[in-house]
C-alpha cells in the first residue's frame, strides 16, 4: 500500500516554502493526499476510536478523575497531531503512565490536572522551540524500565480493589497493598465474577490475536473470519465494557445493585475556556497559582520529560518499522500544543499511547488524518453516550487497565542487562524501588544515579599504562575536565616520583575534544617535567585538538604522528 512520506522535503523551493513545512508538516502530505489514503484512514480512525473510548475512561479512574475527564483528554490531540505531527502511526490520548504520574502530583483535583496540563504543555513548547530535546538522551534505558515497571505494578495493583469491590482503600501503594489483603473478606461477589470474567476474556481474545498469521495462502473464507477473529480481538477492550455494561443495566432495571458502577458522570462536551490559575480548598480557602506550583514541586519537570520520552520512542519504533523519519523536536511541539490546547477543554496531560499507535499502525493509517476520525468518536460519545456510561461496572475498567499495562513488566530485561552490563542494573533498582515510594522521586533518583555513572566514567576514563623506558599512557575515550586530576596524578605517580624519573608519551588518538582545564594541568606538569629534565610527547593529535593546543603555546609540549615515533623521541633516540 502506498504511503505518505511525512519527512522534509527535500526538493527546490523557497525558503520560506521549506520552513513553513517544517512547522506544518501537513502541508507536506495534505496535497497527495488521495481517495485510497482517506479510505484507510477512516478505517483506521474508527478501529483506534473504539479503542480509544474505554481506555480514557479507564485511565481517568487511574488518574483519581471523573471518567468524562479521559474522554476531555482524548480528542484534541487527534485535531493538533494532524497538523503538527511528523509519524502517520502516532495517537496521543491518555496513557497509564501519564495518568499514574498526574495521580501523584495533584491526588484527583480535577483543576489542578487541567492546569498542570497547561504547565506541562508550555514547557514541552518551550523546550522544541528551543531544541533542547537532546535533553531527553540523558534518561537512561535501565531509568525507563525501571519506571515503567514499577509503574505497571502500581497501576495493576490500583485496581485489584475495583476487582474485588473494595471501598476506602488508601491511594499509597505501600497501604493499598496492606489494605487490599486486610479487607478481601468485604470482597462483592458480582464485582469479583465480572472482573475476572473480563479479564479471562481481554486475554484469551488478546493470545487469539497475536497466534493469528497473515494468512495470504488461506482459502477465502478463511481470510475472511481471520480478518473477522483479528477486528473483534482489536475492539476487544470496547466489546467487553459495552457487553459488562448491558449486564450491569439489566440487573439494575430489576433492582438488585450487583455490581460497584461509574455512576453519575457529567454529560455534554465540555465548555472551552482558560484553564484555571488558582484552586479553593474544601473549607473555602483559596490556592494561589504560585502555591500551587510549590506543591506540583519536582513532579512538574518529571512528568512533561515523561510524556516527551513516551511519544518521541513510539513515534521512532514505528518510523523504523514502516520506513520513514520524524523530527523530534517537532514532535515535542506536536505534543506541547496538544496539552496546551487541552487544558481549555478541561482535559489533563497526554501522550502517544504505544497500545493504540499499534492498532492504528496495523489496520494501515496512511497520514495523521486517522486521528481526527478517532477524535469525532471520542467528541459523539461525549455528546450522546454519557448516560450509557453510567451502567459501567467499576470491575470492567479495571479488566481493561490491567491488561493493558501487563506487558509493561518486563522480567526478561534484568537479565539481559546482567548479561551486557552489570552496572546498568543500579538505576534500574533505585528508579525500580523509589517508584514504590513517589513515583517522580523514582525518576529522579535514577536519573541522578545515571548522571553519576555517566560522570564517573568521565572523570575515570580507561587508561592502558606500559613501560619502555618511556611511559605509555593509551586513553580508551576522551580527555575532558573531570578526568584531568585524575590523568595528572597518574603520571606524577608514575613517571615523576620515580627514580630516575621517566618521559612520558600520551596517546591522544582518541582526544576530539579538549578544554581549559586540561590545558591548565598540562601547563603545570610541563613546568614539573622541565625541572627533572624528562619530556611529555603526545601522539596522534587529530587536528582540531592541535589548534587549540599550538594556540595555548604550551612550552616544552612535544607532538608526533604515531606511537612510535613518540616512543624514539622520548627515548632520546629521535629528535626533532
Amino acid at each position: 500500500m502506498d504511503q505518505p512520506l511525512l519527512q522534509r522535503d527535500s526538493g527546490p523551493g523557497c525558503c520560506s516554502c521549506r520552513m513553513l513545512k517544517a512547522w506544518l508538516p501537513i502541508l507536506s502530505w495534505l496535497p497527495k493526499y488521495t481517495l485510497k489514503w482517506l479510505q484507510m484512514d477512516l478505517l483506521a480512525g474508527l478501529t483506534v476510536g473504539l479503542t480509544t473510548v474505554p481506555q480514557a475512561l479507564a485511565y481517568a479512574e487511574v488518574a483519581g478523575l471523573p471518567v468524562q475527564y479521559g474522554l476531555y483528554s482524548a480528542f484534541m490531540g487527534g485535531f493538533i497531531y494532524t497538523f503538527l505531527g511528523t509519524s502517520k502511526d502516532v495517537t496521543l490520548g491518555p496513557t497509564a503512565i501519564m495518568s499514574l504520574l498526574c495521580f501523584s502530583l495533584v491526588g484527583g483535583e480535577p483543576r489542578r490536572a487541567v492546569l498542570l496540563s497547561l504547565l506541562c504543555g508550555l514547557i514541552q513548547a518551550a523546550l522544541a522551540l528551543l531544541r533542547l530535546g537532546f535533553l531527553l538522551d540523558f534518561i537512561s534505558f535501565p531509568v525507563i524500565k525501571g519506571f515503567t515497571c514499577a509503574a505497571a505494578i502500581t497501576i495493576g495493583f490500583g485496581q485489584v480493589k475495583n476487582i474485588l469491590g473494595l471501598q476506602d482503600i488508601p491511594h499509597e501503594f505501600f497501604p493499598q497493598v496492606y489494605y487490599t489483603f486486610y479487607k478481601i473478606p468485604e470482597a462483592q461477589i458480582g464485582d469479583v465474577v465480572l472482573g475476572l470474567l473480563c479479564v479471562a476474556l481481554l486475554v484469551m481474545l488478546m493470545s487469539m490475536k497475536t497466534s493469528l498469521g497473515s494468512g495470504d495462502d488461506a482459502p477465502t473464507f478463511s481470510r475472511v473470519a481471520r480478518r473477522f477473529v483479528w477486528a473483534v480481538a482489536t475492539m476487544r477492550n470496547a466489546l467487553i465494557v459495552v457487553a459488562a455494561s448491558f449486564c450491569a443495566f439489566s440487573w439494575e432495571a430489576y433492582g438488585h445493585h450487583v455490581f460497584t458502577i461509574t455512576g453519575e458522570t457529567s454529560q455534554g462536551l465540555p465548555p472551552f475556556r482558560p484553564p484555571p490559575t488558582s484552586d479553593t480548598t474544601a473549607n473555602g480557602t483559596v490556592v494561589t497559582f504560585g502555591e500551587i506550583v510549590e506543591d506540583f514541586g519536582g513532579g512538574l519537570a518529571v512528568i512533561p520529560f515523561m510524556g516527551l520520552l513516551e511519544s518521541i520512542a513510539i513515534a521512532k519504533a514505528f518510523a523504523r518499522q514502516n520506513n520513514y523519519r520524524i523530527d523530534a523536536n517537532q514532535e515535542l511541539l506536536a505534543i506541547g500544543v496538544t496539552n496546551i490546547m487541552g487544558s481549555f477543554v478541561s482535559a489533563y496531560p497526554v501522550t502517544g499511547s504505544f497500545g493504540r499507535t499499534a492498532v492504528n499502525s496495523q489496520t494501515g493509517v496512511c497520514t495523521p488524518a486517522g486521528g481526527i476520525v478517532t477524535s469525532v468518536i471520542v467528541l459523539l460519545s461525549l455528546a450522546f453516550l454519557m448516560p450509557a456510561f453510567y451502567y459501567i461496572p467499576k470491575a470492567s475498567l479495571a479488566a481493561v487497565i490491567i491488561c493493558a499495562v501487563a506487558p509493561m513488566v518486563d522480567y526478561q530485561v534484568v537479565a539481559k542487562m546482567w548479561q551486557i552490563h552489570k552496572l546498568d542494573l543500579l538505576p534500574f533498582t533505585v528508579t525500580f524501588l523509589m517508584s514504590f515510594w513517589e513515583v517522580q522521586y523514582g525518576i529522579i533518583g535514577g536519573v541522578a544515579l545515571s548522571g553519576a555513572l555517566l560522570m564517573y566514567t568521565m572523570a575515570r576514563p580507561q587508561i592502558k599504562m606500559s613501560h619502555q623506558g618511556v611511559l605509555l599512557i593509551q586513553l580508551a575515550s576522551g580527555l575532558s575536565f573531570p578526568a584531568a586530576e585524575h590523568l595528572s596524578h597518574i603520571i606524577h605517580t608514575q613517571a615523576l616520583q620515580e627514580s630516575p624519573p621517566h618521559s612520558v608519551v600520551l596517546d591522544c588518538h582518541h582526544v576530539s575534544v579538549i578544554d581549559y582545564t586540561v590545558i591548565n594541568e598540562l601547563s603545570d606538569l610541563l613546568r614539573q617535567f622541565k625541572r627533572q629534565d624528562v619530556c611529555l610527547i603526545l601522539s596522534g593529535v587529530q587536528p582540531n585538538v592541535l589548534e587549540i593546543l599550538l594556540a595555548a603555546d604550551l612550552e616544552g609540549l612535544r607532538y608526533a604522528d604515531g606511537v612510535e615515533t613518540a616512543l624514539q623521541m622520548g627515548s632520546g633516540n629521535l629528535n626533532l
